[in-house]
């Protein structure tokens, strides 16, 4: 049973997992292989309390990293340890949030004071988009599976709601790390379909500007 009846309810201090090239999205699910002995302890943590961990990009290759203000707080709704001490976690995701300051801790992960208030709304589903829209967003995924070589499964794209496809196409499509912030930050859901919209168009208009895997599913 889900223990958060509302943004609220929410710690404002938080466990970060800087993570390039990953964003997570509001009910989106992230699976993560956890095998660094920082993140091993920080899941360990998370496991034994609230099971909440958040996920932001890091900037910048100052070591640590510098972090962009915008991440995503996921609760861990799948958890496995595998033989050789790894742990195989599924985050989903709960709501977007705004770094206020990066506290001093004496664990060996990260941890920061957050601000969800900004993206409240991501609490509750968002509306459909508008027809139009969709029928964009499938355009432009097809011109741009084509011009990459690759395949979908388009029953499942057909299929899929248009939180869904879209916070799959976000994460999935090798998209560059400013590019996936810019995704993350969108409004709503219609202003990311928008951008996801262009940034797809704009990689089909170039043969070769963008690789993933031979089939996105």
């Amino acid at each position: 049973m889900e223990p958060f009846a509302t943004v609220a309810d929410l710690p404002t201090v938080i466990p970060v997992f800087p993570l390039a090239g990953a964003i997570l999205l509001p009910r989106a699910v992230l699976p993560l292989n956890i095998f660094e002995p920082r993140y091993l302890a920080m899941t360990r943590d998370a496991m034994a309390t609230q099971r909440l961990i958040g996920i932001i990009q890091p900037r910048g290759r100052s070591d640590p990293p510098e972090l962009f203000l915008t991440g995503g707080l996921g609760r861990i709704t799948r958890f496995s340890e595998t033989g050789d001490g790894r742990f195989l976690i599924a985050l989903t995701g709960l709501v977007r949030f705004r770094v206020v300051h990066e506290l001093a801790v004496t664990t060996p992960y990260r941890q920061v004071s957050v601000d969800y208030g900004p993206f409240a709304a991501d609490w509750d589903p968002p509306a459909p988009l508008a027809p139009s829209a969709r029928a964009a967003l499938e355009e432009a995924l097809r011109d741009y599976l084509e011009t990459q070589q690759l395949s979908a499964d388009w029953e499942a794209v057909k299929g899929a709601d248009d939180e869904s496809l879209v916070a799959t196409l976000s994460t999935v499509c090798p998209f560059e790390i400013l590019e996936r912030q810019a995704l993350l930050e969108a409004p709503d859901l219609a202003a990311r379909a928008e951008m996801l919209t262009a940034l797809m168009a704009f990689a089909g208009s170039v043969p070769g500007s963008a690789r993933s895997p031979d089939t996105l599913q």
